[in-house]
């Protein structure tokens, strides 16, 4: 497994070693010990979270507040979306930054994303997309919250075109990156 750097540190691409033949391919997806040396983290993932996504949709930005953030380990099943991560810690010298990866069942590249991230995608394969994040924390219905995918701030391109983005009613009533910061604060 290859890990890249992004622009933010600690969001990390992860490109497994694949192996193919006339048969088919094997990949592995996930090795605690490899992540822990490629990364110096040792996330323990409690929840896998499985979605199908039609083209156009975007699904984001969301986060967990206290005491339930998450860091997500996200790769794509089959299609091909764009992965979004965007930095919400409170003095981070990235705040408000985001990294944005086509993540897709063809290349079987991954994204993590650390504590202290809203994570968003859009559906870029016509034939929709199953997407499958493992999660280093529980679920909260109490401590769900996120910034609008469209906002002017974070100035995101979906790469889907207006007329046909689809998103849910949820997802449009939360707020701007300020209305929500000083949930997360940077710890150099």
């Amino acid at each position: 497994m290859k890990a890249i750097e992004t622009i933010i540190p600690g969001v990390i691409i992860f490109e497994p070693t694949v192996f193919e033949d006339e048969r088919g391919y094997f990949f592995e997806s996930y090795n605690a010990q490899e992540f822990e040396r490629l990364t110096g983290k040792n996330v323990v993932y409690v929840q896998d979270n499985q979605s199908c996504s039609k083209y156009g949709v975007i699904r984001g930005l969301h986060f967990q507040k206290p005491p339930f953030v998450q860091a997500k380990l996200v790769r794509v099943l089959r299609g091909a979306i764009l992965d979004v991560a965007v930095d919400m810690r409170t003095g981070s010298p990235t705040f408000g930054a985001h990294v944005a990866v086509k993540l897709s069942s063809e290349n079987k590249r991954q994204l993590f994303l650390p504590r202290g991230f809203a994570h968003g995608f859009s559906t870029l394969s016509f034939d929709g997309a199953e997407v499958l994040y493992k999660c280093d924390n529980g679920y909260s219905k109490d401590h769900e919250s996120g910034v609008r995918y469209d906002d002017l701030q974070l100035a995101i391109d979906w790469q889907i075109p207006k007329e046909a983005q689809t998103f849910s009613t949820k997802d449009m009533q939360y707020g701007s990156l300020e209305s929500v910061k000083d949930v997360f604060f940077y710890e150099a």
